[in-house]
């Protein structure tokens, strides 16, 4: 059985996989903005998302 972390993390990977193959391919931005969305979207996101959910899982 797959956890809600698990979940969150992979979802979270996934789009920020596509994400910065998306912006890397079609604008012209500095990699390094495009690797900071993917550190965002990879990392920071689902980090947060996972503490959120649960704190409200033990109110």
């Amino acid at each position: 059985m797959v956890s809600r972390e698990n979940t969150v993390i992979a979802g979270c990977l996934a789009f920020a996989i596509l994400l910065a193959l998306t912006l890397d391919t079609y604008t012209s931005l500095p990699f390094s903005l495009v690797m900071g969305a993917l550190l965002l979207f990879g990392v920071v996101v689902p980090t947060a998302t996972n503490e959120y959910l649960d704190r409200q899982s033990t109110d």
